[in-house]
C-alpha cells in the first residue's frame, strides 16, 4: 500500500492510493473511523489497521494534486538520523569510516511537504542537500535483534536532510545545524513494508537537473536492520517514529568548489519503488537586525 497525507480546509488527512489506480481514498472517510483521519494514530493500531487500509484502497479514489500533498509524516515523534552510513560520503569528508554509528535526533517541526518549499534559513550560508531513505516504525521496538528488527517497520519514503553546515560543524554536536523549520521535506508517499524491499534500492539527489549524488542503498554501511537494533539498544522505538538513514557521497560541502544551495534552486530526490520529492529552495524572511550567535563568527570553515 502507498499512504500519503494531503492538506484539507479541516486539516490533514491520511489517504491510500486506490488499487483500482484513481487516485487517493479518505482512510477516514472509508472505514468510518475518524481517528484514522491522522497518521499517528493509525500506526499506534497498526496491526489492527491494516485490513482497514486495504479494505479503503479498493474504493474509487480522488486525483490529488502534487502541492495538496503534506508531509507523508506530518508530525513525527522524532526523526532519529544516521550521519555518515555511506562509505563515500565518509571519505569524501575526510573522517574515514566510522566503527560506530553516528547518531542525531531532529524534531517535528522540521519537516517539509515532499512538493513545497526547502526554506533556507536566515542564518545560514552553507545550506546543503541530502536525498536519503526514510524508515517509518509501526510497532514499538526495544532491544530488538536485527533478525526481527523489520517486523517493527511500516513503510519507507524519500527525505532530504536539509543541513545548515555552519551550525553543525560549529560545536561537536550536530543538533542545531539539522533542526531549523521546514528544512527536510519527506514523502511523497510512506510505501508499506510488505510492497517493498528497501535493501538494495537507487538513489539520486538532483540539484538543478544536475546528478550529485547516486547510490543504492545497499552501500550503507549499517544496514537498515542493524540501524534498528542498534537505536533500540537505548530508546524504545515507537509508531511514528522515522529513522533516517544517512546520505550517500556528493554532498554540496565537500565539492571542489562546495555547491550550497540558494534561493530558486529545485532539488529532487528520488529512490527507487517509493517516488520523487522535489522542492523549490526559498529563503527564509530576512532578520531585521543582526543576530548575536553567528557561526561562521566562530572560525567555523566547514
Amino acid at each position: 500500500m502507498r499512504l500519503a497525507t494531503v492538506v484539507s480546509p479541516d486539516g490533514p488527512r491520511l489517504v491510500v492510493a486506490s488499487t483500482s489506480g484513481t487516485g487517493y481514498v479518505d482512510v477516514a472517510a472509508a472505514t468510518g473511523i475518524e481517528r484514522y483521519r491522522d497518521l499517528n494514530a493509525l500506526l499506534i493500531e497498526w496491526d489492527e489497521a491494516q485490513s482497514a487500509l486495504y479494505e479503503a484502497a479498493a474504493g474509487h479514489g480522488k486525483v490529488v494534486e502534487p502541492a495538496d500533498l503534506a508531509p507523508a509524516v506530518p508530525a513525527p515523534r522524532r526523526v532519529l538520523c544516521l550521519g555518515v552510513n555511506y562509505a563515500a560520503h565518509a571519505i569524501e569528508r575526510g573522517s574515514g569510516v566510522p566503527s560506530w554509528p553516528e547518531c542525531f535526533v531532529r524534531g517535528p517541526d522540521s519537516v517539509a511537504a515532499p512538493y513545497g518549499e526547502l526554506r533556507r534559513p536566515a542564518l545560514s550560508e552553507r545550506f546543503d542537500f541530502e536525498g536519503e531513505l526514510g524508515v517509518v516504525i509501526g510497532r514499538s521496538a526495544r532491544l530488538v535483534r536485527r533478525e526481527h528488527a523489520l517486523e517493527a517497520v511500516a513503510g519507507y519514503v524519500v527525505l532530504n536532510d536539509g543541513s545548515a553546515r555552519e551550525w553543525q560543524r560549529v560545536a561537536t554536536q550536530w543538533t542545531p545545524g539539522k533542526n531549523f523549520d521546514a528544512t527536510m521535506p519527506i514523502g511523497p508517499e510512506i510505501v508499506t513494508a510488505d510492497e517493498l524491499d528497501a535493501s538494495d534500492l537507487e538513489l539520486t539527489t538532483l540539484v538543478n537537473g544536475e546528478v550529485m549524488q547516486h547510490a543504492r542503498t545497499s552501500q550503507m554501511i549499517v544496514d537498515i536492520p542493524t540501524t534498528i537494533e542498534y537505536l533500540s539498544s537505548f530508546t524504545t522505538l515507537r509508531p511514528g517514529d522515522v529513522i533516517a538513514t544517512g546520505t550517500p557521497g556528493g554532498v554540496g560541502r565537500d565539492r571542489t568548489p562546495p555547491v550550497f544551495l540558494k534561493a530558486g534552486d529545485l532539488v529532487e530526490v528520488s529512490i527507487e519503488g517509493i517516488g520523487t520529492i522535489a522542492n523549490r529552495v526559498v529563503d527564509e524572511r530576512p532578520l531585521d537586525e543582526p543576530w548575536p550567535w553567528q557561526p561562521l563568527a566562530q572560525g567555523s570553515a566547514s
